[in-house]
């Protein structure tokens, strides 16, 4: 089956000293880097999507600025896809479904930021398209939320959205793809 990975918002505001810091994004963008080496490596495509602000006011991600890049920890390397959006969801006015139909796609491998924005968004737009959808669990990062005076837990939030995903495809760890997709050949 056609496969592509997609490394959404892997930007260095989410990182420790970025503007919109997130729980564990190191551990999650090291788990994102292992699938990306193993698409580099069989050939397989893969495709880097990176939001850049539009609101005048916005605070990060912020066109122009280096919290805005893509992190280190993910390097794209020149001649690698880059998607720019400017809404959760990866689809919405961007390039993205005509990149993947032009591949010949038919199933997505999900990592990125945040797990219940964008990740979440773009997951269930896969869905939608007719895109088998993989998430994977450990190569995603979020943040704690607040409702009224309710604090939930980055841990809580990155658990809550991964088992409503489980609805539009299958969630598994970084490990269970690559052996997946290497008994399958990747491509």
């Amino acid at each position: 089956m056609k496969t592509a990975l997609l490394l959404i918002d892997i930007q260095k505001d989410y990182f420790p000293g970025g503007k919109m810091e997130l729980v564990n994004p190191l551990e999650a963008a090291k788990k994102a880097y292992m699938i990306l080496q193993c698409f580099r490596e069989h050939g397989g495509h893969h495709v880097h999507i990176q939001h850049i602000a539009l609101k005048p006011d916005a605070t990060f991600f912020v066109k122009g600025t280096e919290g805005s890049d893509i992190h280190d920890a993910v390097a794209h390397f020149e001649g690698e896809p880059i998607v720019y959006k400017h809404y959760p969801n990866s689809f919405r006015e961007t390039n993205l479904l005509e990149l993947l139909k032009g591949w010949g796609i038919e199933r997505v491998v999900i990592t990125g930021m945040m797990t219940h924005m964008c990740v979440d968004a773009t997951a269930r737009a896969a869905a939608d398209f007719g895109f088998q959808v993989w998430v994977a669990e450990d190569a995603c990062a979020t943040r704690d939320l607040k409702y009224g005076e309710t604090v939930i837990s980055a841990e809580h939030v990155h658990k809550a959205f991964l088992a409503a995903l489980k609805s539009y495809g299958q969630v598994m760890s970084s490990e269970q793809i690559i052996a997946q997709l290497a008994s399958e050949q990747v491509s």
